[in-house]
């Protein structure tokens, strides 16, 4: 009576809590085979640590659809209890990481239409679709006006006669234009530029004081974004007639020299550098 049999089944093992449960308390899944009516998600989308979690669903819901489906904010917010800007900003979040495309077609009539792009793997391509793909990263102001090519100066007037003399001075004149303006630092390239433009007012006896007012006065408060630009610009579009044939220029007014005080009876008298008075001087050359 001690013979076992051999087809009994063995008596179940009791369950181990550790064994098929590594982690008390955590997630398990209770799964069923879809064989019907399901979709493919990827985990990069499902689990994408820079999504929102209502971008993530939109993307599923969207690969869900049908080809021909609508897919605008309108017909979106009367699906989802989201507004609209929720919305459109989660397709924006779509667009930015490449799992939305959007491409604008002419159709028969002419009439332009907007046609969604749904990619469910960025990178890969399906057949007769180019490659699904993030954009490039969005780019800031400033780093995009350092990328954009600087838009060519404005023509300047030139003289009548060429004379290297005048070229010289106009030179000179437009170096020296960040000593009264520090913002008017100009490149040795956009000197060259404007310095036949300076040289055609020399030209028509404006003196260098003249040109320096007319190029330094009434600046912006901020200062010019492009000086050089805007010194092309006042040299072509104030450029002064040229003089009267055979009548010279009348002689500017002298410009009276500044204040001093007199180092011998602080009395103030004009001069262009500090000292002593006419009577001063006068007394002190008795004395000798």
């Amino acid at each position: 009576m001690d013979t076992r049999n051999p087809s009994a089944p063995p008596c179940a093992e009791s369950r181990n809590a550790g064994k098929n449960h590594p982690h008390a308390g955590g997630l398990t899944h209770d799964n069923a085979r879809h064989t019907t009516r399901f979709t493919v998600i990827g985990n990069h989308l499902a689990q994408h640590p820079e999504l929102s979690g209502l971008a993530i669903g939109l993307a599923v819901h969207i690969q869900s659809l049908p080809t021909g489906a609508r897919v605008d904010i309108k017909t979106l917010t009367t699906r989802f209890p989201e507004g609209a800007t929720r919305i459109a900003a989660a397709l924006r979040e779509l667009e930015a990481h490449g799992y939305l495309r959007r491409a604008r077609e002419r159709i028969p009539g002419g009439r332009i239409v907007t046609r969604t792009i749904s990619c469910n793997q960025p990178g890969r391509r399906s057949e007769g679709e180019p490659v699904c793909s993030a954009p490039a990263r969005p780019v800031a102001a400033p780093e995009r006006r350092e990328k954009r090519a600087p838009k060519p100066l404005p023509a300047v007037p030139h003289p009548a006669q060429p004379a290297p003399a005048l070229l010289q001075a106009a030179t000179d004149l437009l170096a020296g234009l960040r000593r009264h303006d520090p913002r008017l630092l100009l490149s040795a390239c956009d000197t060259a530029h404007l310095a036949p433009g300076v040289a055609a007012w020399l030209e028509r006896d404006v003196s260098p004081g003249a040109v320096r007012h007319a190029l330094t006065s009434d600046l912006p408060p901020e200062g010019p974004r492009r000086p050089a630009a805007l010194l092309a610009h006042r040299l072509a579009a104030h450029l002064p007639p040229p003089p009267p044939f055979g009548v010279p220029a009348p002689p500017l007014p002298a410009v009276p020299s500044p204040l001093q005080t007199c180092d011998g009876c602080d009395r103030a008298f004009r001069a262009p550098e500090p000292g002593l008075c006419r009577d001063c001087r006068s007394d002190l050359r008795t004395a000798a």
